[in-house]
């Protein structure tokens, strides 16, 4: 069976570029091809530049405060870096695209990453997307849990999170000994 790569990938993808953006051409290839994804293209400094921008067009999804603010900046992306799907079988197998055949590699990567945040969020919920709820933590996060209920970008802040509550509510409680 070939799944379509337009999905919780691309949004993973996504997520690790821009908490971690890559510093040169090559890095950006490495990455992409470490997420799996496969291209032809010769990745070039001004593919670096062009995904670098739209990684901070695409963090606007994250940050928005509404369902109705996130698809509104979502539709911007999907408006301007992806088109119409259309059925190609060059991969072994017929799946969907939606960009163009010729296009160069920022082109596909805003394409893949801009229509798998649409599959994402439409597909799991439009929450599913956010900033890590610990206090000392920006990272963005793809909450792909069963539940839905990420709070954090990984189990670190997680438990740094947890045991801070618990030293909160110990001190709060008169629960503090002295030595």
């Amino acid at each position: 069976m070939h799944l379509n790569p337009y999905g919780e990938a691309p949004v993973r993808l996504a997520t690790e570029l821009a908490n971690d953006p890559p510093r040169t051409a090559i890095e950006l290839a490495e990455r992409c091809r470490d997420a799996d994804l496969v291209f032809s293209q010769r990745v070039r400094r001004r593919d670096l530049t062009a995904v670098t921008d739209f990684l901070e067009n695409w963090s606007a999804i994250v940050d928005a405060t509404t369902e109705r603010d996130r698809a509104e900046a979502l539709n911007l992306l999907l408006a301007k870096h992806s088109h119409h799907p259309r059925l190609d079988d060059h991969a072994d197998g017929w799946h969907l695209h939606y960009r163009p055949d010729d296009v160069d590699f920022a082109e596909l990567l805003t394409a893949l990453i801009s229509v798998g945040t649409a599959l994402h969020l439409t597909g799991r919920g439009m929450h599913r997307l956010g900033r890590c709820a610990a206090t000392d933590c920006e990272r963005i996060f793809a909450d792909v849990s069963r539940n839905g209920r990420q709070r954090y970008c990984c189990t670190r802040c997680n438990n740094r999170a947890a045991v801070r509550r618990h030293r909160d509510a110990t001190r709060s409680n008169g629960s503090v000994r002295s030595a």
